[in-house]
């Protein structure tokens, strides 16, 4: 399976914010929409991505309050893409080299969406499902 297909019966919903407002703005946006990362994009360009993991190291961790902080001074600026083409076999890859829980999907670097490791894993499950449905088929019949 392919990110493509993968996002294609997920939905390409991508919620995003700037660098500019505070992380506890971002923090209460995914309370909100029930997610662990949010994307920053300024002008249609990925500037960064700001996860729980990073308000847990980056501000809790450091005495830090999440009012008085931007996303900007906390948020990870060298983010790891992929793209619509790569498979679900090397997402799950490189986010487990990585560490990482949230890949942005980029096409002619332009953010497309974004699939988490629960997105993959889901996917993974239902194809599981799926081929065993057929071989079951195929041993009854």
């Amino acid at each position: 399976m392919t990110v493509s297909q993968l996002l294609s019966s997920k939905g390409s919903l991508v919620f995003s914010i700037t660098a500019s407002i505070t992380v506890y703005e971002a923090i209460k946006i995914m309370g909100e929409k029930n997610i662990g990362a949010l994307l920053v994009i300024e002008n249609d360009v990925l500037k960064g991505i700001l996860s729980e993991r990073d308000y847990a190291r980056k501000v809790v961790l450091k005495d830090k309050t999440s009012r008085g902080t931007l996303v900007k001074d906390i948020m990870t600026e060298n983010v790891i893409t992929i793209t619509p083409n790569q498979t679900i076999e090397n997402c799950m890859e490189l986010m487990s080299t990585k560490h990482i829980r949230h890949l942005p999907v980029c096409d002619s670097n332009k953010v497309v969406g974004i699939i988490s490791i629960s997105d993959i894993v889901t996917a993974i499950i239902n194809s599981q499902k799926e081929t065993i449905e057929h071989l079951h088929s195929y041993i009854t019949s």
